[in-house]
């Protein structure tokens, strides 16, 4: 009996000084009083204090950005919303926060990257992570001068009119400093590479610099785009090789071009209303109810590139597949598109990363794939010779 009372007070101890453990959970009446009344600790936001039954909200805050859609690389937006005050607005400027546009720059690499490998290899895991690394400060230095060129566009764009220089949370003199910080950064990974890769890296950095003033000439901004983030599919191969196989190089960087020309596309027509009205231009506008027959067309000149890289590569039948699979995620996403709804043009967009990544696990597999085919034409060539 003694033993039952001393655990009695033991138990209401514990939930007098720790009301948020697992006793509690045996009351329902109990938890409800708790969630409502006891402080569970500080929040990632504003210092401000939240009882248990804010923390969904919070965590809502985490995985939706600020237009209502969700994010893909929840971490990115959190790194940023975590990050001091001070330091957000130039990690807004990068796009730290919107990581797609850093994978679809860093993925022609990785194709390059892994066709260059010896048969039956992974690709150089030290080239993948330097690559990874010039592929984040190049794309954000990218932005930055996008945006120190479209500041007064931006301006005139609701999607576009939060940025930091043209809101003013950041001047035209900071963000031009830390454009020399991103490069200087970008040109300390890019003599990590031979002298050749060193060259060739450079000569991409015209095509950075011109990418924003295209929109204000031409209807085909999305074209100087794809001749611009996909220079890595020609880089990639230098840095391993030494130098580039052209024969297979150029169908690759083709191929990456024409995806370029397909996820661009439907990503302008987000903003092709506005576009209009400040008078800028865009494949969305030059195509308009076309674009579905134009965006099937250069999916057809994509697949025939990639054709055309693996059999110069000597890949294997892991590869067609993925290419087939490829061909099949174009066809369902140009089908499906709704060029009038902002919201399926961004869901479609985003997409492409996945499709990036399988075509580089192809790749890779494809590439594996070459020891144990040439270990079985090996083995049939000495029946042959037996008999």
């Amino acid at each position: 009996m003694i033993l039952h009372k001393s655990a009695q007070l033991s138990s209401l101890s514990w939930r007098k000084f720790h009301p948020g453990s697992c006793f509690s959970c045996f009351s329902n009446n109990h938890r409800n009083r708790q969630m409502k009344s006891d402080v569970c600790g500080p929040s990632l936001f504003n210092g401000e204090f939240h009882t248990q039954s804010s923390w969904p909200r919070l965590l809502a805050k985490l995985d939706t950005g600020t237009s209502g859609r969700r994010l893909l690389s929840l971490s990115a937006a959190g790194i940023v919303k975590c990050a001091p005050t001070a330091v957000q607005p130039y990690l807004r400027l990068m796009r730290l926060d919107k990581p797609v546009g850093s994978w679809l720059l860093y993925l022609p690499c990785t194709w390059s990257i892994g066709l260059a490998a010896d048969p039956g290899c992974l690709p150089d895991v030290s080239m993948l992570t330097l690559f990874g690394i010039g592929a984040l400060l190049m794309r954000g230095a990218g932005c930055t001068i996008n945006d120190m060129w479209d500041k007064d566009f931006d301006k005139k764009v609701s999607r576009t009119a939060s940025r930091p220089i043209a809101s003013g949370e950041i001047s035209q003199l900071q963000a031009l400093t830390f454009l020399g910080v991103q490069l200087t950064s970008a040109l300390g990974v890019l003599l990590c590479l031979n002298y050749y890769s060193i060259a060739l890296g450079a000569a991409s950095l015209s095509l950075v610099v011109s990418y924003p003033l295209m929109k204000r000439i031409t209807y085909w901004p999305q074209l100087v785009l794809g001749l611009t983030f996909n220079w890595g599919a020609l880089l990639g191969w230098s840095a391993v090789m030494g130098s580039c196989d052209w024969s297979v190089c150029l169908p690759l960087y083709f191929s990456g071009v024409m995806w370029t020309l397909i996820y661009d596309t439907i990503y302008a027509h987000q903003d092709k209303a506005d576009d209009v009205i400040v008078g800028v231009k865009s494949t969305a506008l030059r195509f308009q109810e076309q674009t579905k027959l134009w965006l099937s067309g250069f999916s057809v000149a994509m697949l025939g590139g990639l054709v055309w890289t693996g059999v110069n590569a000597q890949q294997t039948l892991p590869y067609y597949g993925v290419v087939s699979l490829l061909a099949v995620h174009l066809a369902n996403q140009i089908y499906t598109l709704d060029i009038n709804s902002p919201e399926d043009c961004w869901k479609k967009f985003v997409s492409n990363r996945n499709l990036g990544l399988l075509l580089f696990l192809g790749i890779v597999i494809g590439n594996l794939w070459k020891t144990g085919k040439d270990v079985l034409e090996n083995e049939e060539n000495d029946v042959r010779t037996c008999l």
